[in-house]
């Protein structure tokens, strides 16, 4: 794709960057046949290739340029960044980081109407705090029917009790695991279900309290500053640990592992943390990237549940790991039911079903359809967000899919 930026234009590091990303781009209109609000609202302008049209104008204007509008920003808003263009892109466009740019963009030149600043701070102050987060799903539980309706859907009655831990100094193998935000609140038996199957394979689990949010929320609602600090005080929390020789960075949330990947190209200009931010992104590991390569027989699980296994945008788009917990479910016997259009997202996309409620609800319905049509007991995903989103619709249960493997250890 032909860009026209201009000498000083091209001074700026973000300007070089999507300019490198833009000429990758020929426009060919393959991203448009999977992406998923394309297909919804079948609009040019709702799909990679008309908002990468629209990022180019964008980022070619200048600041006083009139036809910069509120129009650009709602295309903008409405990608769930699920990255299925990516995926089939032929020229490799790595469109994930020129959204990153253009948001950025929209965001300094065209203010947001109050409501929506309200909305997204509040969001933001709401999710990132594990601690704050628990005590207002609590008290949202207890006074349900007052919640608004896009917020009550995504409460569960009451979490799965966690049980208990293993000892975190039990063998010589050790990883860390991140924690999250929302997590500990909406599912806190993931990480001790991971925890106790990881310890039936002879690796500890070190729990860091100091790491917190991934840093995705802050920077997806366009708090990218924030979103990076973040970043940083997690690399300052686990680098103890990392010098101290730990084998991996262990995420369950398929979201937080993608964001976690991406610490070195996000610090990649930060001169205290460049070189630290990219051995943690070597080092992050979805669990399933962990249990593939162990001897699962040790586990002896007795595996009976008829099962649908929903792979999140981020794990199979993001991380390129599609296939990877199908096939980790089937060696351990697991029956897994045939999913239609399986690479398409449910909706969820971090706080995308909050921010575009309708156009969130369609896909998450379309996407219960597809799964629930080999009629599986369980339906068992990889990613918090998806997980409460699919479960909102009080249809086929849905867990995450080690807490199944968990309660199937003989």
């Amino acid at each position: 794709m032909q860009t026209h930026f201009t000498d000083a234009d091209l001074q700026k590091p973000h300007i070089q960057e999507a300019e490198r990303i833009l000429r990758t781009c020929v426009h060919c209109g393959f991203c448009n046949a999977t992406c998923p609000t394309y297909q919804l609202l079948g609009d040019e302008r709702d799909g990679p290739r008309g908002r990468i049209y629209l990022m180019k104008e964008l980022l070619e204007s200048r600041d006083d340029d009139d036809q910069v509008t509120d129009e650009t920003r709602l295309h903008l808003d409405r990608c769930l960044t699920c990255l299925n263009c990516e995926t089939t892109c032929p020229s490799g466009v790595e469109y994930h980081k020129l959204l990153n740019i253009g948001r950025a963009e929209i965001e300094r030149r065209v203010p947001r109407p109050t409501a929506e600043r309200a909305q997204r701070y509040a969001l933001r102050k709401m999710m990132v705090e594990p601690k704050r987060f628990q005590a207002l799903l609590k008290l949202g539980q207890t006074f349900k029917p007052l919640v608004p309706s896009k917020l009550r859907n995504k409460m569960p009655a009451a979490p799965i009790d966690a049980g208990e831990r293993p000892d975190a100094n039990r063998h010589t193998r050790r990883v860390l695991i991140l924690e999250g935000c929302v997590q500990p609140g909406l599912s806190p038996n993931t990480n001790a279900a991971t925890s106790r199957i990881l310890d039936r394979l002879g690796i500890s689990v070190t729990p860091v309290a100091e790491a917190g949010c991934c840093g995705a929320v802050d920077f997806h609602l366009n708090a990218q500053d924030d979103g990076r600090a973040r970043m940083r005080a997690n690399i300052d929390a686990w680098w103890p640990y990392i010098e101290q020789g730990t084998e991996a960075i262990v995420q369950t949330a398929s979201g937080c592992g993608a964001f976690v990947k991406e610490y070195g190209y996000m610090l990649k200009d930060d001169p205290d943390y460049a070189v630290k931010a990219q051995k943690v992104s070597t080092l992050a590991k979805d669990i399933v990237e962990i249990l593939r390569n162990e001897p699962l027989d040790a586990l002896n699980v007795n595996a009976s549940q008829r099962l649908a296994f929903h792979c999140p945008c981020t794990l199979q788009h993001a991380q390129k790991l599609n296939g990877a917990v199908e096939g980790v479910l089937s060696k351990l016997g697991f029956a897994l039911t045939p999913v239609q259009d399986g690479h398409l997202c449910c909706g969820s996309a971090g706080t995308y079903s909050i921010t575009q409620p309708e156009l969130a609800t369609q896909l998450r319905d379309n996407k219960l359809n597809a799964l629930e049509a080999g009629e599986p007991e369980v339906i068992v995903t990889a990613n918090i967000g998806c997980q409460t989103h699919l479960a909102g619709a009080n249809r086929t249960p849905v867990r995450h899919w080690v807490e199944i493997v968990d309660a199937a250890l003989s």
